[in-house]
């Protein structure tokens, strides 16, 4: 990525915490805090990595993402308007009755929403689901699941991790939130996850460390990523299942080569992403009591001379 282009996007990251905090102080509910963390995360994957059409949201052979922690939805809306996906006018309406953009992601409500979430866990499995699908459909798409720290506390994901491995899910990419900071405190003091890196890597993923504040850090993750997965070609049950033996030989690396000279899927991979939640926020950042707080008229002042008000 040059230079410019990072300037681009980091540029494009101000204006939405800028908009996040009018949007969220002028319907006074959402959750400012896992959305301020994820900002740079979902710019990248939007308006850098990811194969989406917003005039065709059901493309076949399209990028999936699937926001886990569906409480930052306030920033997957306004990237998703940003794109194109819908207009912006839309915006004013999150969180009201009857609004296409309900307090969580909705798939049946919202274009270019993948999957409706909410209770934490459940996105992971589905996005396994998901990229084994357009392996059996013979497509080369990636599947991005962002996760909370908090989150990967629930069995559910470690079932949905031990899985991923086993079926040899390469194009599945998980991106976890790493800010250290859940609902009800600290993940120290709620439930310490000790080294989540070798926590993953024993779990037989791709572990790759980045910083979730700089777009560049993100996208090179994410190409690494994509390096250590094999390109699907052909859709055999037992490539998708991950039990013939060429496919167990290309696990090592992250990909082999069949007999027949097609690449063969490897191992998933998690990017742990280093974020702060509230970042850029001072008031905010690094706490748990800004999950679905209103934003009042002094806090928004504040906020806003430390954004410094671009739009």
């Amino acid at each position: 990525m040059t230079n410019e282009r990072k300037k681009e996007l980091q540029t494009q990251c101000s204006r939405f915490r800028n908009q996040l905090i009018d949007l969220l102080h002028s319907i006074q509910t959402g959750h400012p805090g896992g959305s301020l963390s994820c900002t740079e995360i979902l710019t990248a994957l939007y308006f850098e990595i990811m194969n989406v059409d917003p005039q065709n949201p059901a493309m076949e052979g399209r990028d999936h993402l699937v926001l886990s922690k569906g409480h930052a939805a306030p920033i997957l809306y306004l990237v998703l308007a940003e794109k194109g996906f819908f207009p912006k006018e839309e915006l004013k309406n999150l969180r009201q009755a009857g609004s296409m953009l309900q307090g969580h992601p909705c798939v049946h409500k919202t274009p270019g929403v993948e999957l409706s979430t909410g209770p934490l866990g459940l996105g992971l499995s589905a996005g396994l689901g998901m990229a084994l699908s357009a392996r059996i459909k013979g497509q080369d798409s990636y599947t991005y699941v962002i996760m909370g720290d908090g989150e990967i506390q629930e069995g559910c994901v470690w079932e949905a991790a031990m899985s991923a491995s086993k079926f040899k899910a390469d194009h599945l990419i998980g991106i976890l939130d790493n800010n250290g900071v859940q609902l009800d405190g600290t993940l120290e003091e709620i439930m310490p996850m000790g080294d989540i890196r070798a926590k993953w890597e024993a779990f037989g993923w791709n572990v790759i460390p980045c910083d979730g504040h700089d777009v560049a850090d993100i996208c090179r993750a994410v190409k690494e990523a994509k390096a250590a997965a094999g390109a699907y070609a052909g859709t055999d049950a037992g490539a998708v299942a991950g039990t013939d033996a060429g496919a167990d030989a290309g696990t090592d690396a992250g990909a082999g080569t069949g007999a027949d000279g097609r690449r063969l899927p490897g191992r998933p991979s998690l990017i742990l992403a280093a974020t702060v939640k509230g970042k850029g926020i001072s008031f905010m950042e690094g706490r748990n009591t800004w999950h679905g707080k209103a934003i009042n008229d002094e806090e928004y002042a504040r906020a806003k001379a430390e954004l410094g008000g671009a739009r």
